[in-house]
């Protein structure tokens, strides 16, 4: 029993190890691609993703994507306790869940795990969160989510959304560009900023009018 407890203890270490070092090194280095990319790829639905640094993206889509996904991103250390708490109030009542992830939450989420829920994701999500948070700045956490954020079948990250759905760079998209592609994020598969419904259009005002109450980052 003593040895088996002295290599599970070994094994634990060695995990962390690991983990620590590799968000140490992608502090640095950009990610090539992530698994959720590689999954798609698989399934027969190609993977378009070019990278992009955060400066060589136009601020209104970090201002976008607070608004709509995060507002308490600048401040908090990778949980919006407050979100938490409501989603759980809510869920109690609601035929389907509702989700309190945090920008930070999503970019381990995609950067490392699976989809889907489960205790297991659930619990190397908010430990991965955890280590961004320590060893990452808020500016490079939103750079990677950026480009690794799935924005359509076979669409990774702002540049390939913004050429795919508006043919321009990241660099050039406008206020009410960046508030269309924000809006779609809860469930980009099925939604498209090109194809507004009344829905998505209300969602991208309503992102617009609160724009200018975040500060976008700079590396």
């Amino acid at each position: 029993m003593k040895k088996i407890l002295q290599l599970i203890t070994r094994l634990l270490l060695l995990c962390l190890l690991v983990s620590i070092s590799e968000v140490l090194l992608l502090r640095f280095v950009n990610p090539p691609c992530t698994p959720l990319m590689l999954w798609r790829w698989a399934a027969g639905e190609g993977m378009r993703h070019e990278w992009r640094d955060l400066g060589r993206m136009a601020p209104s889509l970090q201002q976008a994507v607070m608004a709509a996904e995060d507002q308490q991103f600048p401040d908090h250390f990778g949980f919006d306790w407050d979100q938490i708490g409501r989603a759980m109030k809510e869920n109690l009542k609601r035929k389907r869940p509702r989700g309190a992830s945090t920008i930070t939450m999503q970019t381990a989420r995609n950067l490392f795990l699976w989809q889907g829920g489960g205790i297991l994701r659930k619990g190397l999500e908010a430990y991965y969160t955890v280590l961004f948070e320590l060893f990452w700045p808020k500016a490079r956490i939103m750079e990677v989510y950026l480009n690794i954020v799935e924005w359509g079948p076979g669409i990774f990250g702002v540049e390939a959304a913004s050429r795919e759905y508006f043919s321009l760079s990241a660099a050039k998209l406008s206020s009410s560009q960046s508030a269309l592609l924000a809006a779609v994020l809860p469930n980009p598969r099925h939604w498209s900023p090109t194809k507004s419904n009344k829905y998505i259009a209300g969602r991208a005002a309503a992102i617009a009018a609160d724009m200018d109450a975040f500060a976008p980052f700079k590396k």
